[in-house]
């Protein structure tokens, strides 16, 4: 299985018992204080009030994005495979586009969620649509996935049985949340943030020492495989091509990093655009850590495995991160990194909870009933979040029979389908004007009637993909085109299909979308974004391009 992690209960030893105790503790402290700020309004439990600093959104992005599978899997990645999906790590300059493009008109418009954006900028069937598919996707994928992985993670470190791992882990993390709400969930990650940074950097560096440096590092990887270094593969190359990685990437990454509820909902808790501006930069510099926290740390497994096959034996790629925990750290630190596991296992989760009870709320319950009270929209939001982990909790089953590391492959290729029709709307819509609601809501049905089209034409020909038969179908060639090339020719259809039909239809009221695109911008608008940045914004974010584009460059081969 992908999630299976080898820690047995005989690794952690009693100091490592109470390192893991006062972390736990230090995390009840946090949300206990949160708890005792009592919540006001909606805005008080879905965004913080509003009113969180950058160093704060920052970390709480970077929390949400790394999940306790993520951390396991990018090593796995790195032992097996290498550099290429460190492109997918990259994004970090887009979390700068969430900063630059895309964060001004959110905050302007004044929306809780991005499907409540949409009905801003075109109307009210867009934010339908947008809703009920972010809340199926997200109980289906993040809540079930993310609680399977919980339970195969605190099940292997403690030495409890799966289910008392996932349900300890769902309730210790849905009872914060939904007591908590926003504030309880972004402050407790930065909490999660820093342990589960620090404990990954010490491994690195013990890594390093062990292996004998970087350039040794160096040495050993590539007199085996000589292609480790490099992120740039053929376009041919059946699982990396180097276009599908780039262009590809950069599509699905829009959407996850600029119209995804899931990480935006972290920048609208600022008061302020440049607030909210500075923690997406923030949270962009520490996108670029798992490169050297989690991938390297897989590549620095596959060299130790080289050098010391008897002591560092792997059997399979995903167990790397594991093996070097159990090798390498003494007594202490391997408490502390059990606890960055979980931290970020439970970031991840307190995350999607609260993403969902919002988009519950404000856009479904808030919709169908307008003059309920701001306590009785609290309540459902409250019981929404309850309600997610009880469906998250009865998919298990489902999710355990499907077994974890299929259906991780398969999530990663779905948001490739997912991606492209809605970050063909939300990116049109923002940086031209003449983009209207008949288009926008067809772009988004057609993207849907695609993702149907290829996952059904996967599914059906999936013996004959998984036997390598070749087959004279339309139909076979759809379904195998590599999916980072899918998100490509899907996005350019939707640009197509959106441009072409606001072409062909009425143009939008202007007076009804002012400020909710370029072309709409009031001159104390564009006045009020000159002022809401300074030369250090400017210079940190040319900084981490600059960063980004030396990585790039230094990972050829």
């Amino acid at each position: 299985m992908f999630f299976k992690l080898i820690l047995a209960t005989s690794i952690l030893e009693k100091l490592d018992w109470f390192v893991l105790s006062v972390y736990f503790l230090a995390l009840i402290a946090v949300a206990v204080w949160v708890v005792l700020q009592k919540d006001k309004n909606t805005e008080d439990y879905f965004l913080a009030g509003r009113n969180v600093g950058w160093f704060v959104i920052g970390a709480s992005i970077f929390a949400s994005n790394i999940g306790s599978e993520h951390v396991v899997g990018l090593a796995g990645t790195g032992f097996e495979s290498g550099t290429p999906m460190a492109h997918y790590e990259l994004h970090a300059w887009i979390v700068l586009l969430l900063g630059w493009l895309f964060l001004p008109f959110y905050i302007r418009s004044g929306a809780f969620t991005m499907p409540e954006f949409l009905e801003k900028r075109f109307d009210s069937r867009s934010r339908w649509f947008l809703s009920l598919f972010s809340l199926v996707a997200y109980v289906l994928t993040k809540v079930s996935v993310t609680i399977y992985a919980g339970g195969i993670v605190v099940s292997e470190l403690l030495g409890i049985p799966f289910w008392y791992g996932a349900i300890g882990v769902v309730v210790f993390t849905g009872i914060y949340t939904v007591v908590g709400g926003m504030k309880a969930v972004i402050y407790t990650e930065t909490l999660q943030t820093i342990v589960l940074i620090l404990g990954s950097i010490i491994i690195t560096f013990l890594g390093l020492q062990e292996v004998g440096g970087w350039e040794q590092l160096h040495e050993t990887v590539l007199a085996v495989s000589p292609d480790h270094f490099n992120m740039w593969r053929p376009m041919s190359d059946p699982d990396f091509p180097w276009t599908g990685l780039l262009i590809g990437g950069t599509i699905v990454g829009i959407w996850y990093w600029c119209t995804d509820q899931y990480i935006v909902q972290r920048t609208l808790a600022a008061n302020n655009i440049k607030i909210g501006r500075r923690g997406a930069i923030f949270g962009a510099y520490l996108k670029l850590l798992p490169i050297f926290i989690f991938l390297v740390p897989g590549i620095i497994a596959f060299a130790l495995s080289i050098q010391n096959p008897e002591v560092f034996a792997i059997e399979k790629a995903d167990r790397a991160f594991p093996m070097l925990v159990k090798t390498l750290l003494p007594v202490g630190l391997k408490g502390l990194v059990a606890g960055g596991l979980m931290a970020a296992l439970m970031s991840s989760l307190a995350s999607v909870f609260n993403s969902c009870s919002t988009i519950f709320t404000i856009d479904i319950y808030k919709k169908l009933k307008p003059d309920k009270s701001e306590k009785n929209l609290l309540k459902t939001g409250k019981i929404a979040t309850g309600f997610i982990v009880v469906l998250g909790i009865i998919w298990i089953p489902i999710m355990e029979k499907i077994g974890g590391g299929v259906m991780y492959q398969y999530l990663q290729n779905v948001q490739s389908y997912i991606a492209p029709p809605v970050t063909a709307v939300f990116l049109l819509g923002i940086i031209w004007k003449r983009v209207n609601s008949i288009a926008a809501i067809t772009t988004l049905l057609v993207g849907l009637l695609l993702l149907i089209l290829r996952l059904g034409s996967e599914i059906y020909y999936q013996p004959q993909i998984i036997s390598n038969q070749l087959v004279d179908s339309v139909f076979f060639s759809f379904a195998t085109i590599n999916f980072a090339h899918m998100a490509i020719f899907m996005f350019v259809f939707s640009v197509i299909i959106c441009i072409s039909i606001s072409l062909a239809t009425t143009a939008p009221d202007y007076k009804a979308i002012t400020g909710l695109s370029y072309g709409t911008l009031t001159k104390a608008q564009k006045q009020a974004q000159k002022d809401s940045f300074n030369a250090l914004d400017v210079v940190f974010s040319v900084v981490l391009v600059l960063l980004v584009i030396g990585i790039l460059y230094y990972f050829t081969g």
